[in-house]
């Protein structure tokens, strides 16, 4: 399961890229091959000019997409930005090598014309040629970056209207927030304890191989959201958490080392109908609203209260089926700005694998 989530979400930025190349070489091949007279000895028509096009778009595309998942898992965050920046200058020039030598031998396959490679690469007008494909580039980057700000797959729904007018949903919500957190604030100074909240928020990425969507960081909490069939199926919403913790508490020496503290959260779970929503006139998001929401962050909130870490409405509990999870009934708790009690219960769980 974990693995085919990976590999779906891989697979996402691999059909981002090759759609964007393959319609921006398609661009290219309109605007040459329609009206317009090449300056170059090389002359391509209108056919020829789409025939590399349709082939060499996913190239391109399939270049840029590992790229980008290659830097998302393996380089950003584990680099200074010095060194990020010097890695992307070095891989635009990899790119246009690459994308040459592509187009060339995708023009000699096809034409079968005894161009050399040195006259094609250098073919007069061909410095626009090259600008129009880094700005294509940066262009898909920035995309790429905007629709991780707002959220996997948000920047989509939000070009499409999909929350223009609110809508409701069934949905899982966990409020995870970070254990002891002002007294390591003080300690650390706020510099380092960002930094902290940087890596514990960079590692909380596994959430994803539980279908987990991240809705919102607020200083050192973080909030999780489920459909209610994801968060259910195979009791997503509570592997998450005791993944998260394992991760955490495997890389303890690294932590300790760099923070002199081993970090841990405590996390509230609630299900419900909630309104999701377009908001915002100059800066936008997809938020989502209802009592639901509320409710999961006052159960939260009596995590230190009854000394547990992971607590969990007796209404989600009832729509689960599982024996991986042992439940503790809590009783009926009064939450603040609820008139009705809540029955909670703790979850435990003493091991699972990451």
């Amino acid at each position: 399961m974990k693995i085919s989530i990976i590999n779906k979400r891989r697979w996402r930025i691999l059909r981002f890229y090759i759609v964007g190349w393959t319609l921006a070489c398609i661009f290219l091949s309109i605007v040459r091959g329609v009206g317009t007279e090449e300056l170059g000895n090389l002359q391509f028509e209108l056919r020829t000019s789409m025939v590399i096009s349709i082939t060499l778009g996913p190239v391109l595309g399939l270049i840029s997409g590992l790229a980008q998942i290659l830097a998302e898992e393996r380089i950003y965050k584990f680099i200074s930005i010095h060194k990020l920046l010097m890695i992307r200058f070095v891989y635009l020039i990899v790119f246009l090598i690459l994308m040459v030598l592509s187009a060339y031998g995708i023009y000699e396959l096809f034409f079968g014309t005894n161009v050399s490679i040195v006259d094609f690469a250098f073919d007069e007008g061909s410095g626009a040629v090259y600008f129009y494909m880094l700005s294509v580039d940066f262009f898909l980057t920035i995309a790429r970056q905007i629709n991780l700000m707002l959220g996997e797959g948000n920047l989509r729904k939000l070009l499409i209207g999909r929350f223009y007018t609110p809508r409701e949903e069934e949905r899982i919500f966990m409020f995870l927030d970070l254990k002891s957190s002002t007294p390591l604030a003080e300690r650390l100074g706020h510099v380092e304890y960002s930094k902290l909240i940087q890596d514990c928020f960079n590692d909380l990425g596994i959430a994803i191989t539980n279908d987990a969507e991240i809705y919102q960081y607020v200083g050192d909490e973080a909030v999780l959201t489920w459909k209610m069939e994801d968060g259910l199926r195979n009791q997503n919403c509570l592997t998450t958490f005791y993944q998260f913790k394992k991760h955490l508490e495997d890389k303890k020496s690294y932590y300790e080392n760099k923070y002199g503290c081993q970090p841990t959260f405590k996390a509230g779970i609630h299900a419900g109908i909630v309104t999701v929503t377009e908001v915002g006139k100059y800066k936008k998001e997809i938020a989502y609203h209802g009592d639901t929401i509320n409710t999961a962050a006052r159960i939260q909130g009596q995590c230190n209260t009854l000394e547990s870490e992971l607590l969990l409405s007796e209404f989600l509990k009832a729509k689960m089926e599982t024996d991986k999870f042992k439940f503790t009934t809590k009783g009926s708790v009064p939450l603040k700005g609820k008139k009705g009690k809540v029955s909670i219960c703790a979850v435990h769980q003493d091991d699972i694998s990451s």
